[in-house]
């Protein structure tokens, strides 16, 4: 067996721990539905206690056999497994481990909900799911790449979160598991984008040559020479354009305006950016 393939189930074993954790020490001991089929295990364990991760199984089901259909055999098995060793984990930990369980909710909804989000994003690295939503959210990944998947996470969670509140007849419940897919949606980007956002920055000026010369050398960032004409002074001018990450911006600007302080400099966020130095072309899009 390839090495990758044995350092993928590797790492989908680890999260499927860490998803364990996640679901029985902090977010089921206080009746919190992240969302997702974890949250509707957890509250079908309320009425029917069969175990979390049992209901975890059960519902991933017919789920497993739609993904089965649109990504195949090789996503199947992996995924297959990634259930397993979730609901497994979910069960074990609550089996040998609740004495451990928080019981203070601010810190359950948080390092529940950073976890969790955390094992599911290891996850889909993986090239597999956690089956239930995640196969729901890769399929509609195909018909709208456009969004995010911790924003179609969020989206289909609502009704979830929705449903904990009347489960168990507490609004506190409802509001809390609001914000733990609040937090889930933002790390699970964190984990699967990175935090790549960058500066977008246009430099009008008469100096170009030498301010392009330093951020090359100092900033060890390329550089591209836009031809452009003033409109009112007719007069040819050469426009830097260069993408920066934000931790190095200041130095860009203090170099700008060291070089020519009337230079005409425009700034603007790039949340996502593809080449050297970035995300790969060719990465699977998550």
């Amino acid at each position: 067996m390839p090495k990758r393939i044995l350092r993928n189930y590797l790492r989908i074993t680890i999260a499927a721990l860490i998803y364990g954790v996640a679901i029985s020490l902090f977010l089921d001991p206080l009746h919190l539905a992240p969302g997702g089929f974890s949250g509707i295990a957890i509250i079908l364990n309320r009425f029917f206690p069969l175990g979390v991760g049992v209901w975890f199984m059960i519902l991933n089901v017919p789920v497993l056999l739609l993904g089965l259909a649109k990504f195949g055999w090789r996503f199947l098995l992996s995924t297959v497994y990634a259930t397993a060793a979730s609901g497994i984990a979910t069960d074990l930990v609550a089996a040998h481990f609740s004495r451990y369980a928080v019981q203070d909710t601010i810190l359950g909804v948080i390092f529940g909900s950073v976890l969790l989000a955390y094992a599911i994003g290891q996850v889909f690295l993986s090239g597999a799911t956690t089956g239930g939503s995640d196969i729901i959210v890769k399929i509609l990944r195909l018909h709208y790449p456009h969004m995010k998947t911790g924003r179609l996470y969020f989206l289909l969670d609502m009704a979830v979160v929705i449903a904990s509140g009347f489960a168990f007849q507490n609004a506190y419940i409802a509001l809390y598991a609001l914000i733990s897919v609040w937090l889930m949606s933002y790390m699970l980007d964190l984990v699967l984008y990175g935090r790549d956002g960058a500066k977008l920055i246009y430099i009008i000026s008469d100096r170009a040559q030498s301010i392009s010369e330093r951020i090359l050398k100092e900033l060890d960032i390329g550089a591209t020479f836009i031809e452009g004409r003033g409109a009112y002074s007719g007069k040819d001018k050469e426009v830097i354009l260069c993408v920066i990450k934000k931790r190095v911006y200041p130095r860009a600007e203090e170099i700008v305006r060291e070089e020519d302080p009337d230079a005409f400099l425009i700034v603007s966020s790039a949340s996502e950016i593809f080449g050297e130095g970035y995300k790969s072309y060719f990465d699977e899009r998550l």
